[in-house]
């Protein structure tokens, strides 16, 4: 009797976990929406002004701050030491992968580089994130180190907190969502004209961000950089994490698609995904929106630059990784490792992975959507992507 009724129970787990599996499956984006969308009205909130960021305590990392996130690096990765060292590497670092030094960028002089951070605030009690939330910025610091250190290398961060629009604005295409969006990017506005008021004049700098971030940077190059003259001192940007459409989008920016390699005062984006990928939740709202040109993105292909070659479009092995990083069991530190992940530019211009790859499940979103670990999958790759650009910016500009 007693072995029948935990067959019993075990029958009704079964069916309960296939029940809200299906569920899931049906209504998810749905149930993200009652999730984490605010249910409050957006509030308005007074302007920052760009004095304001004089003030170190609003920036996650600047030149006169020392001991920060973006001052990490992996295990075993050769340090930057000042101006006149690169990167030191040898063949047992990253075993067989193919390798470059990179030194290219060495003899250089440094750059500013303007990065802002992706959505870290989670909660959905408001619509714009406070500057200052424990948890937010806990995951702040970690963005930092696996992504802002990819830039290390060639200059100095400046990573300004802002009041970010919460993850719940990405969920709903209701009008608060825009509002809080409008809201947080005139922060990023503010401490991009301190930033530009800081650095000297004709000083060229690197634009670099994930996520929202890109999304503000993006915006930013509409609206401000195009109009500002600006657009001759970008080295490149790095605008990772968010679909930027080829035929809605870049043709209203000052700055092209990043073709080749061998291209600077381009931009750089792609969008994870590992097989088989479900896009949906990316392009439920990228469908039905607006590109910067004026013309509608529907059916047209996101910008897909393949960071294991540095062209738009095309394929690389996972002999072409020249180093992923790869969160430890706590997910409070990762290591280097080569080989392990590929990257194709498919259809509709995502950037797909392949087969998921392990040790990195923890943190998947629905579609098999790595969006968390876009800088982290490539992070050596993208840092001899970075140094070679602006190796090749100077050489065009003497």
């Amino acid at each position: 009797m007693a072995a029948r009724i935990f067959l019993y129970f075990v029958a009704i787990a079964i069916v309960l976990v296939i029940g809200a599996a299906i569920v899931w499956n049906v209504f998810q984006d749905e149930l993200m929406e009652i999730a984490l969308v605010p249910n409050e009205p957006v509030e308005i909130l007074d302007a920052v002004q760009q004095s304001e960021y004089a003030d170190a305590r609003l920036w996650l990392a600047r030149p006169d701050k020392a001991d920060t996130p973006v001052d990490w690096l992996p295990e075993g990765f050769g340090e930057t030491v000042g101006e006149d060292s690169g990167d030191e590497f040898t063949d047992e670092t990253f075993g067989d992968a193919p390798l470059e030094p990179l030194t290219e960028a060495a003899a250089l002089p440094r750059l500013p580089v303007f990065y802002v951070l992706p959505t870290t605030y989670l909660k959905r009690d408001r619509w714009n994130a406070p500057i200052y939330d424990p948890q937010a910025r806990f995951r702040q610091n970690r963005c930092a180190s696996s992504q802002a250190s990819v830039f290390t290398g060639v200059g100095d961060i400046w990573a300004p907190y802002y009041r970010q629009a919460v993850l719940g604005a990405f969920l709903t295409t209701e009008n608060n969502s825009d509002v809080a969006l409008r809201f947080a990017y005139r922060d990023v506005e503010t401490a991009f004209d301190y930033f530009i008021s800081q650095i000297g004049e004709n000083q060229p700098f690197l634009l670099a961000g994930h996520s929202q971030g890109s999304l503000h940077l993006l915006t930013l190059l509409h609206e401000h950089v195009a109009e500002s003259g600006l657009a001759d001192r970008v080295v490149a940007a790095y605008l990772i994490g968010w679909p930027i459409s080829v035929k809605a989008d870049l043709p209203a920016l000052p700055l092209p698609a990043c073709e080749t390699p061998d291209d600077a005062g381009c931009i750089v984006s792609y969008i994870s995904f590992a097989d088989p990928a479900d896009p949906r939740q990316v392009q439920r709202i990228y469908e039905d929106s607006t590109g910067l040109s004026g013309a509608p993105r529907r059916d047209t292909d996101m910008l897909c630059v393949n960071p294991l070659t540095g062209t738009m479009g095309g394929e690389a092995e996972a002999g072409a990784n020249i180093g992923a990083l790869l969160p430890n069991e706590d997910a409070d530190d990762a290591s280097l490792v080569p080989g392990a992940i590929a990257a194709r530019c498919g259809g509709r211009g995502l950037l797909l992975i392949g087969n998921p790859p392990e040790g990195y499940d923890r943190f998947v979103l629905p579609g098999n959507n790595f969006h968390v670990f876009d800088y982290m999958l490539f992070w050596a790759n993208l840092r001899a992507d970075v140094e070679h650009r602006v190796a090749v910016w100077f050489a065009a500009h003497g």
